[in-house]
């Protein structure tokens, strides 16, 4: 309509102009008596007057017919559009409060109606997709798709006519309001614990002054949110806020989680917090039990952190820069361990497994579980398949057990989903994320699901069980089972085998570096201790584990790519096509790991024809499950991995290289930078 209205009057300019000109001319012409005309033409000025009068009304003819056919076309855009909503136009653009826009082939603003105007927002003439470029989303959709977009402070639901090349615009801007006041101000849930109080309280000062400090911390902070805080126990607050003050923590990162960890580092003490948030669910109990499910998340992933469960959503997390303390509770050891006896002796047998590419500590976990049922006079049977077993851990077991043995005491994947009934136990070892057991047809069978495993738990984890017995203080599922085992008030007492205690003891080693790794504990060396009382061979547990020299030769091969992207943070690449055991990657990480002033190792190869995997270490100075995570893998805190189908080593390359950007200074343990212990 512009562009008719900017021809018209371009026309129009030009006949005046014209007609002004003509009128300079005639006068000139008279008043100098050019040509004579005075003589010639006595009455010149009457027709010449007549002619500029004539002129005139061609004028006013013009403008009138160009009234007249703006009119026509304005006429027949409003028809066009009413047959196209199919109500009265006047009810649409001013009750229903319609945008209507309407392009032509070039994408360009012909025609709109009057919501525009009265937003003050002048779109005729303008390239449609220049002023919203999201609007293209409906040009491309086959079906009937709506977007959202913001302009001159409204909202609006936009969807498209392609046969009249029209855009329907909906103010939506009072509901989104609404929306936004009723989302802002939904009731969110949460549990605070503070980890590690049973082991430090007491009646002497420090301690005292330390827990004191740290209250008036949690205090302190949620009142500044808006949070109602109610104390539960000594060590746990139950909280009530808006959803708006939770998003105003999560921005804020949960600061409180650090300001506790400083004021709860002591000579003597180290308490942190454990939080789990609950929210977007109208059902008040429903919350509840979401909010106590991010807690227990946070704790079997070593605590120090917040979880918030948002319905409908991943689960976020904040925090988790320190490692967990070691539990020493013998009680807590005791009732798992009375659990899990329990629901062996009332099961009909029992399956166990680890995780793929089961290592010695999967395996060892399974001997432990496998000498439990045996003192319960349960059948047993591990879940076996030699090639999904890492090599080590295979010629392990093929030397510790002869084929009459192994037969009898391993069962495969596919035999085990046949055969599972409602009253079987599969108990699933060193693993809880579902999708790296060793056979994930069998979780989604079983009816009784056990899970015991000493790593930080990920968002994806079994939660079909009947019992969590994962503890990720412990250094190893082996040593969680040793333990578990050794504090089980059974009569008679559980005895393990001392074949069994042999890989029991390997697995530990692994999973420990003989003992270096910073999370090895006084649990660790008891669990050593108990399974030498039972006959672990030390020296054969050693050999298990030794490398030959094409390893050893890989290894260091694969260390002298060594790349220092950051500092204190090294990776190596496996180049090329060959395709290695994890555990390969695990010893490259751990070696580039034994170098000074390194902090975190990553080693990253092929271990499948189209998967490549990453193994990392640290030295509990930065949260190398916290990256990984980020990548899609996880694990511990100093230990962690991940498995990357369908990518090829520089993709594995650049991402971490990206993660390490973004998330490094989030994964560092503040606690070391600011001199905790």
């Amino acid at each position: 309509m512009n562009k008719t209205i900017r021809r018209i009057r371009n026309a129009l300019f030009i006949l005046v102009i014209l007609e002004i000109a003509i009128g300079i001319f005639g006068a000139i012409v008279w008043y100098l008596n050019l040509f004579d005309v005075k003589t010639v033409l006595p009455r010149f000025p009457e027709f010449y007057a007549g002619a500029l009068i004539f002129f005139f009304l061609v004028d006013i003819i013009f403008f009138w017919s160009a009234i007249g056919q703006i009119r026509r076309r304005k006429q027949q855009s409003d028809l066009k559009v009413a047959t196209l909503i199919g109500s009265d136009i006047e009810e649409a653009y001013n009750i229903d409060k319609l945008g209507l826009l309407v392009i032509d082939d070039n994408n360009t603003v012909i025609w709109c109606n009057d919501l525009f105007t009265d937003i003050q927002l002048n779109l005729l003439d303008t390239n449609i997709f220049a002023w919203k470029s999201e609007l293209k989303e409906l040009l491309d959709s086959s079906s009937n798709k709506r977007i959202t977009i913001e302009a001159q402070g409204r909202v609006f639901e936009v969807y498209y006519l392609a046969s009249a090349r029209m855009f329907v615009f909906k103010d939506e801007t009072k509901y989104s309001e609404l929306e936004k006041y009723s989302s802002d101000h939904a009731t969110v849930l949460g549990i605070i614990k503070i980890d590690n109080y049973d082991d430090m309280a007491s009646d002497t000062d420090d301690i005292t002054d330390t827990i004191d400090r740290v209250r008036s911390a949690i205090t302190e902070y949620f009142r500044d949110y808006g949070v109602l805080l109610r104390r539960m126990r000594n060590d746990t607050y139950f909280a009530v806020c808006a959803h708006e003050s939770l998003k105003k923590m999560e921005q804020d990162k949960f600061s409180l989680l650090d300001k506790v960890r400083q004021e709860g580092s002591s000579d003597r003490s180290r308490l942190t917090l454990s939080i789990g948030f609950a929210s977007n669910f109208p059902d008040i109990p429903k919350l509840n039990e979401m909010a106590n499910k991010a807690l227990d998340n946070c704790l079997a992933r070593g605590g120090d952190q917040v979880v918030v469960s948002e319905h409908g959503q991943d689960l976020r997390y904040f925090g988790g820069k320190t490692a967990a303390i070691e539990n020493t509770s013998r009680v807590k050891l005791r009732s798992v361990a009375n659990s899990l006896t329990d629901l062996i002796n009332k099961s009909t047998n029992v399956y166990v497994m680890g995780h793929m590419d089961a290592d010695m500590d999967a395996l060892g976990a399974c001997l432990g579980i496998l000498a439990i049922c045996e003192w319960a006079e349960k059948k047993c049977q591990i879940v076996y398949e030699s090639k999904l077993i890492e090599q080590k851990t295979r010629g392990a077991f093929q030397q510790a057990f002869p084929s009459e043995v192994a037969k009898n005491i391993t069962i495969t994947p596919s035999e085990a989903k046949n055969l599972i009934k409602p009253g079987t136990l599969l108990v699933v070892v060193d693993v809880s994320d579902p999708k790296r057991v060793l056979a994930p047809a069998l979780v989604e069978k079983a009816s009784k699901i056990v899970v015991i495993d000493h790593h930080r738990r990920s968002d994806s984890y079994i939660t079909n069980n009947i019992l969590d017995a994962s503890d990720s203080t412990a250094s190893s599922a082996s040593e969680l089972i040793t333990e578990m085992i050794h504090y089980a008030t059974a009569n008679p007492a559980i005895e393990i085998k001392p074949s069994y205690a042999t890989i029991m003891l390997s697995g530990i080693f692994l999973d420990t570096q003989f003992f270096k790794r910073k999370s090895t504990g006084i649990m660790t060396f008891e669990a050593a201790e108990v399974l030498k009382q039972f006959g672990a061979d030390n020296s054969l547990a050693n050999d298990y584990l030794k490398e030959e020299f094409e390893e050893y030769e890989l290894v260091n091969k694969i260390v002298a790519t060594t790349r220092f992207p950051h500092t204190g943070v090294v990776y190596c690449v496996c180049e090329g096509d060959l395709v290695v055991e994890r555990s390969v990657l695990a010893k490259a990480a751990n070696q580039l790991l034994e170098i000074q002033s390194v902090q975190a190792a990553f080693a990253i190869g092929r271990t499948g024809d189209k998967t490549i995997g990453i193994s990392a270490r640290s030295n509990q100075s930065i949260n190398v499950q916290l990256l990984m995570e980020k990548m899609g893998g996880g694990g511990h805190f100093d230990a962690a991995a991940g498995q990357f189908p369908g990518q090829n080593v520089d993709d594995v390359v650049d991402s971490l290289l990206n993660v390490l950007d973004d998330y490094l200074d989030t994964a560092r343990n503040t606690l070391e930078k600011a001199g905790g212990r």
